[in-house]
């Protein structure tokens, strides 16, 4: 089944909503959607041409927040308010059907349009953006330098208008392959950190920081 969230904001296909539009279920389902993706891809124009930027993303309210260095051309070209479009996808699962064709993925992913803006407060942006990330890792770390702050340029983007799809459901078969020999079902995925590999010039001896231990800790989902 697919489903989306929204009404038609403006000419063309899927569901647009206006950011002063959302409901809570709305707003939590964009926000989980882009805590679990952590990575979109922004796209806009250079000279004409289509430009694609692929960066990590945290959700702050409404916003999108992204970071990096202050020598990137594109992302100080992004600063200056040109209109942007951000694609964010997760994929939940494998939809794996009796036949080729209805076999498909469950998956929830999102078109935002709008524009960025730079951060004053980068140090308050950046603990935002690392603790999204890795919760609990800013109170771990010391606080950033001024010539690290000088060296990162943090952006707000303000969402315009957005669409919300969401893919969740079983295959659809035809009667006949229902009723044939062949397997189908839903295989979910799961994501998740593996181990955590220490740095070679860590001194002998220190613990996992409490943050990473969380990281690593199976989920019940």
């Amino acid at each position: 089944m697919t489903s989306g969230f929204g009404a038609t904001g403006r000419a063309g296909p899927g569901p647009s909503r206006m950011p002063e539009k959302y409901t809570r279920l709305e707003a939590a389902a964009l926000a989980a959607l882009v805590a679990d993706a952590r990575v979109g891809h922004f796209a806009f124009v250079v000279d004409g041409e289509p430009r694609v930027l692929p960066i990590a993303i945290v959700a702050d309210g409404e916003d999108i927040l992204l970071h990096g260095s202050t020598g990137s051309s594109w992302l100080r070209l992004l600063a200056t308010g040109i209109p942007v479009a951000l694609s964010v996808t997760a994929i939940d699962a494998l939809v794996v059907a009796r036949s080729a064709f209805e076999s498909s993925m469950n998956y929830r992913s999102a078109v935002a349009l709008g524009s960025c803006s730079p951060v004053e407060d980068r140090a308050a942006a950046l603990d935002r953006l690392t603790d999204a990330l890795i919760p609990g890792r800013v109170g771990e770390l010391r606080r950033p330098s001024a010539k690290e702050l000088a060296a990162t340029l943090v952006l707000r983007m303000t969402v315009a208008e957005w669409s919300l799809k969401i893919s969740d459901g079983w295959p659809e078969d035809c009667p006949d392959d229902v009723a044939g020999p062949t397997w189908a079902g839903v295989l979910p995925l799961k994501t998740g950190y593996r181990e955590a590999i220490a740095a070679p010039d860590l001194a002998p001896g220190m613990a996992l920081p409490p943050s990473v231990e969380k990281l690593l800790r199976p989920t019940t989902d």
